[in-house]
């Protein structure tokens, strides 16, 4: 294999960097400011943050899986890209002014219905599109580096989102705040779009839609795809524990552990940069000692700390254990998305890239949040916000969120990483 085969070229490295961190700024806002919006602005409760998590969930899961056939068919990823980024801008700015219909619950389904027209557009651009192009253009040897780069994209929309969000927000409000969030999705994302190229490997199927999203369940493909399956559970599992927890990050630390808005952002950003700094390294761990070893690291580690920052109340406990659940998320999340894509059969990145959704997203932002909710208004303490009353989220989120990922502990050791072992046996 030549070098430029097994390296990621600076030009690919630039393109999947500008994509990923313009989406991913917009997916950052959508996972926290919608929640925190709908929770501060609309009403105080949980369950409906849950209802919206995991109905802009479904959306997300049949999106990607329908546009990623359908890119598979068609041979291109690059308009599907263009379509989703451009539609991303617009849906991103007009999430708040659901807030502006009465009665409440009408406010609710509006922003639900915003928070779903916006998850087609991303997960168009993003989920089919651009998940299928980065297994495209990147080989067993370089792909973990890529991914890295895709996860410490991530993470910097996180920190962005977290250490200076809440200080906007405070300063323009948040109808300005979305507004210039769609158009900082854009600025990032067209360009890398504009630059990007589709593979010249990726050509038109000879089948329709239809047929090839059927082709996918039948008795041999599910066969010869035996180990990308049984990772998915483990993917699933995963997911559930961690959206348990999740959505409901900022609005603990705000209105459990006690701490304004603008600080609560910033304990989780400190997290976050430290995951940045380390992101790449990991990557780079992945591609030279195997995706099962730091995956099984990953999950162990993650529950102990997420079961320690549960405990904490002082501020730099708070910080130090958030460092610590958040890193092994990211080596967990690095491992898993570069071990699921050596997995991909030919010819179906874009369909399977699809159906990572259907465990990461769909099932775990339907029963995760769910959970999540259940259990704050089970045993949150009241609240009351602008005359609505509501519940807090209790630090058993935590615990429960802990308690799946180390379940998903149990697919993840059966599953085989043979592609990878197979290519470094080869060298």
């Amino acid at each position: 294999m030549s070098t430029n085969k097994i390296k990621l070229e600076k030009r690919t490295a630039i393109i999947i960097l500008l994509i990923s961190l313009g989406g991913n700024i917009a997916w950052a806002i959508e996972n926290q400011f919608f929640n925190v919006f709908l929770y501060n602005e609309i009403a105080p409760v949980p369950i409906y943050v849950s209802l919206m998590v995991s109905i802009s969930a479904v959306m997300s899961t049949i999106t990607a899986i329908v546009m990623g056939a359908i890119s598979d068919v068609r041979g291109k990823r690059r308009a599907f890209m263009i379509f989703g980024y451009i539609g991303w801008i617009f849906t991103t700015a007009i999430f708040p002014f659901a807030a502006f219909f009465k009665p409440v619950i009408l406010a609710v389904a509006m922003a639900i219905i915003f928070d779903c027209i916006m998850t087609y557009f991303g997960a168009t651009a993003y989920d089919a599109a651009f998940t299928a192009y980065v297994t495209d253009v990147t080989t067993l040897e370089n792909r973990g580096k890529a991914v890295s780069i895709m996860e410490v994209t991530t993470l910097i929309s996180f920190m962005i989102i977290y250490a200076i969000t809440g200080f906007i927000v405070s300063a323009v409000g948040y109808y300005l705040f979305f507004i210039l969030a769609g158009i900082v999705t854009g600025v990032l994302g067209l360009p890398g779009v504009y630059l990007a190229t589709d593979s010249e490997d990726l050509k038109p199927l000879q089948v329709s839609v239809f047929q090839h999203i059927k082709s996918s369940f039948n008795k041999e493909m599910l066969r010869n795809n035996k180990n990308y399956f049984i990772l998915l559970i483990g993917m699933g599992v995963f997911a559930v524990g961690f959206n348990v927890y999740f959505p409901f990050v900022l609005i603990y630390l705000q209105h459990h552990v006690g701490l304004p808005l603008e600080i609560a952002a910033l304990v989780v950003s400190i997290a976050i940069l430290v995951s940045i700094i380390l992101g790449v390294p990991i990557g780079i761990l992945t591609d030279k000692f195997g995706r099962k070893k730091i995956a099984i690291l990953s999950l162990i580690c993650q529950a102990i700390f997420l079961c320690l920052y549960a405990l904490a109340r002082d501020l730099i406990f708070l910080i130090i254990t958030g460092v610590l659940w958040v890193l092994f998320m990211t080596s967990w999340r690095i491992s898993v998305q570069t071990w699921i894509k050596d997995l991909y059969p030919p010819e179906k990145y874009g369909q399977f890239s699809g159906y990572c959704l259907i465990f990461e997203v769909l099932i775990g932002m339907i029963f995760g949040p769910l959970i999540g909710g259940i259990i704050s208004m089970q045993y949150g303490k009241p609240i009351v916000i602008e005359g609505v009353e509501g519940t807090v989220p209790p630090p058993l989120i935590y615990f429960v969120g802990a308690i799946f990922i180390l379940l998903a502990l149990i697919p993840v050791i059966i599953a085989k990483d043979f592609k990878y072992k197979e290519t470094v046996e080869s060298k």
